[in-house]
């Protein structure tokens, strides 16, 4: 038997918020969106984990993971730049040294 498919985060929520607001049974919710009212209960339980803890240390910010990556995308945007500058200082010195390149016209 192959694996269920991957259901999407968004859909996750408004299942969990529904059941949470009780507009909607976990068995009804895992009928209608044809899983096991197990996973219901996951989710939700995971869904209130995750909460409690970002109450718990009152962050708002970015994570440090998601910090970590943007000082990535900066170190490799900064590389980037500079590699660009560098291939133009050799085509210039190319030119120089070969005549004009057939690009360059």
């Amino acid at each position: 038997m192959g694996r269920p498919p991957t259901i999407p985060v968004e859909t996750k929520q408004r299942i969990v918020l529904a059941v949470i607001a009780g507009e909607i049974s976990v068995a009804e919710a895992a009928r209608r969106e044809k899983v096991s009212e197990q996973s219901i209960g996951r989710w939700k339980a995971e869904f209130l984990e995750a909460g409690k803890t970002a109450l718990a240390t009152g962050r708002n910010g970015p994570t440090s993971r998601e910090e970590q990556l943007e000082s990535e995308v900066i170190d490799l945007t900064q590389a980037l730049g500079e590699a660009a500058v560098e291939i133009r200082v050799w085509r210039k010195s190319a030119e120089g040294r070969l005549g004009p390149s057939r690009t360059s016209r």
